[in-house]
């Protein structure tokens, strides 16, 4: 089970929005074949490792990290394949937590005589796709706030100069995880301060989404993020003129308006879900990573903080607290250093 996680790891940015998934087949003491689904469209993994196995599947065992799918959905069920290459047995990291399968794909193996056993190392497969199970389960993507922070908290000067706190070391792990995610989100004072491009460096096998959350549509027409190939999506509150401007140049505008000028996040994280978006890199200023915090959207948080300090410039979040009792508390869940800087990986404690 830990090669076919290990297979599986080699679609981090490429599956989207399929969950990535690898497949190990062992007969006797010998592995036969191996496979790891690549691409939406493309073979599951199941196929391409029974595909290599050939007869020698007949009998033997397949551990798989996602429970096989059952459906008809771009490729046939994989239920089906493993049956008619005679496998004996089933070892499934976790079931699979869309509803088309759930439980149905190993239900329909047993019925057959397959031995089936699940939960094998079901905790690094769920991790593998937190996001595909967010959006199966909580129909919203999995969001991962990312700053990089001075030690006194800053994500900036006062007068906006923020380019580089951080090192060359940490910028590239950024590159690295935006290129495996399905979305990079930002907010308007990003993007007038900043200008960025929210793009993966040339040669990434896929752009994410890039999303602009913004209750005035008011975009600078010769912003950045306006060009390239990468699709761009705006959350706004109502649609008007602006919104033609915006198609215009190419970009999806979504009306998900909440409280009066207000976006409703919640309900911009269901519009990126139903899209297929599973998990969100939230790349933007105090004021949206506030809103995303107040209203527990956040799912982790990922801070690279630069040894040095900035004084009275602009926090990492804007919001006050009346009390500190009111604080909600994070977990440390990794501390490394990345170059120069610290990489800390917290998520909220329950």
């Amino acid at each position: 089970m830990a090669r076919a996680l290990e297979l599986a790891r080699r679609g981090m940015a490429t599956t989207h929005p399929n969950p990535r998934v690898g497949c190990v087949i062992v007969r006797g003491d010998r592995v036969v074949g191996e496979g790891y689904h690549q691409r939406a469209g493309e073979p599951h993994a199941e196929r391409l490792a029974l595909s290599q196995a050939g007869g020698a599947a007949r009998g033997a065992t397949a551990y798989v990290t996602l429970e096989p799918c059952c459906h008809t959905g771009r490729t046939p069920p994989c239920t089906d394949a493993l049956l008619a290459a005679g496998i004996a047995r089933v070892v499934a990291a976790m079931e699979d937590p869309d509803a088309r399968v759930r439980g149905r794909g190993l239900e329909a193996l047993r019925t057959a005589g397959v031995a089936v056993d699940v939960g094998l190392m079901e905790g690094e497969a769920a991790r593998l796709n937190r996001g595909f199970i967010s959006r199966a389960v909580r129909a919203r993507p999995f969001v991962v706030a990312k700053a990089g922070i001075s030690l006194d908290g800053r994500t900036a000067l006062a007068s906006g100069e923020s380019q580089w706190i951080t090192g060359a070391a940490a910028r590239a792990d950024v590159q690295r995880l935006r290129a495996v995610m399905g979305a990079v989100m930002t907010g308007t004072g990003t993007i007038r301060a900043d200008d960025p491009r929210l793009t993966v460096h040339e040669g990434a096998p896929r752009q994410p989404l890039r999303v602009v959350v913004t209750s005035s549509l008011a975009i600078p027409p010769d912003a950045r993020i306006l060009a390239g190939d990468a699709d761009l999506m705006v959350l706004t509150t109502t649609d008007g003129p602006h919104g033609d401007r915006l198609r215009a140049s190419g970009a999806e505008v979504v009306a998900v308006g909440g409280a009066p000028g207000q976006v409703d996040l919640a309900a911009g994280l269901g519009a990126l879900a139903a899209r297929g978006v599973n998990d969100v890199l939230v790349e933007a200023g105090p004021t949206l990573l506030a809103s995303l915090l107040d209203q527990g959207l956040i799912d982790e948080l990922r801070l690279y903080v630069a040894p040095m300090l900035l004084g009275n410039g602009r926090p990492l979040a804007d919001f006050t607290l009346a009390k500190l009792s009111g604080a909600r508390a994070w977990r440390y869940d990794e501390v490394r250093s990345v170059g120069r800087d610290l990489r800390l990986i917290l998520t909220p404690e329950t």
